[in-house]
């Protein structure tokens, strides 16, 4: 599949799962969708603008779930320039672009790199910090890195963005050409028009919108869901706040932010990294004590098969318990695998369940047999 398939298979998908959402609420007989933008007139009352009509919204419970949006740094001629893109931008176009510059090296910015990277664009990262992936183990880093070097994306760390033109990149001395500017430094809440004050809506010293353990804000009849109010901005995370709004309104309200203490993340690179509880630089910060198994992908029956050997396990375990305190995992389809560790944890499973289970073959889950056999001592 070519760039232009891909975005127009992204297109039908989209349109599917937004046709869904959509109308799954507006059908409802009780439910009625405006469109607009939305500003507080005080924490009952709401404007609705849409072009020149302008509507009264009133609400004796408001749920805020405006979602995130990019930040855009302060980069002489980024505002000018007419090829720079965020995330979204990225989604949105019609023609792959020779040369991408991606400005960040965090996530977003390595997905896309990956994905533009084998659409045949020729990729370069300008990272700000001197260390990549500084947030994983230090062998996870080094994987990643030279994965994505040998995959032909051009990673430069260290280096300061100093000026963007249409066509050109200026950082660190050295001037890199492109035909589109990805810029990935982050994501800020989308909360620029709403108001909040307007509402005693209180932020916080990250700008996000504080929440109890309700998920209310700091007033009474209004609560704030997703990537508004901060944290791991996940659609899961999402749609797992709804579980415990639900749960108040029309449940037992048993349900509580604070229970949520474990949850799994994927980033799609190639290949795949899936991270769930504590990895080594954590464990050693916070003085916990654990036993290390470790092991290569390459073993794996499965790696060969799909014929991509790159990548490494990694568990961290109890050794008073036996119970796992985390896993890092960086191999083919590690975002289904992860799963399996995540639901072992929740239930204060021994590791040995997982090592001596029997697993369909050949499955990248069968691996977890040989990672809890790996101990490091």
């Amino acid at each position: 599949m070519n760039f232009s398939e891909a975005m127009a298979t992204k297109y039908k998908v989209r349109e599917i799962l937004h046709n869904g959402a959509y109308h799954g609420a507006a059908d409802e007989p009780l439910v009625y969708v405006m469109d607009g933008i939305a500003r507080f007139i005080n924490q009952e009352t709401l404007e609705v603008v849409n072009g020149d009509k302008i509507s009264k919204v009133i609400g004796e419970r408001i749920f805020i779930n405006t979602g995130a949006t990019p930040v855009i740094p302060e980069i002489s001629g980024i505002q000018e320039s007419k090829n720079v893109i965020t995330s979204e931008g990225a989604m949105e176009l019609s023609e792959l672009p020779k040369k991408l510059v991606i400005i960040g090296a965090g996530y977003i910015g390595l997905e896309f790199a990956g994905m533009f990277n084998k659409f045949g664009s020729k990729v370069t990262i300008l990272e700000p910090h001197s260390t990549f992936l500084p947030k994983e183990d230090d062998d996870i880093s080094r994987e990643i890195f030279k994965d994505l070097k040998a995959s032909g994306v051009e990673i430069h760390l260290g280096v300061k963005v100093e000026k963007i033109t249409d066509s050109e990149v200026l950082a660190g001395g050295q001037t890199y050409s492109a035909d589109k500017i990805l810029v990935a430094t982050g994501r800020r809440p989308n909360i620029t028009d709403l108001n909040l004050e307007k509402a005693g809506v209180e932020l916080s010293e990250s700008g996000y919108i504080k929440v109890d353990d309700d998920l209310k804000t700091s007033t009474e009849n209004i609560w704030a869901l997703g990537d508004v109010r901060g944290g791991g901005q996940f659609y899961y995370l999402s749609t797992d706040d709804f579980r415990i709004v639900n749960n108040q309104l029309f449940g037992d309200h048993s349900r509580k932010l604070s229970d949520r203490t474990l949850v799994p993340y994927s980033v799609f690179i190639s290949p795949t990294l899936s991270r769930i509880g504590l990895d080594e630089k954590q464990a050693k910060k916070a003085g916990v004590n654990y036993h290390l198994f470790k092991m290569a992908a390459a073993p794996i029956v499965k790696s060969k098969v799909v014929q991509d050997t790159r990548g490494i396990l990694k568990a961290l375990v109890d050794p008073k318990t036996d119970e796992i305190l985390g896993a890092t995992l960086y191999h083919e389809d590690s975002h289904e695998v992860i799963n399996l560790v995540s639901l072992a944890m929740k239930m204060h499973t021994p590791y040995q369940i997982l090592r001596d289970q029997i697993f369909t073959h050949p499955t990248m889950g069968e691996g977890l047999n040989d990672l809890f056999q790996n101990e490091v001592k």
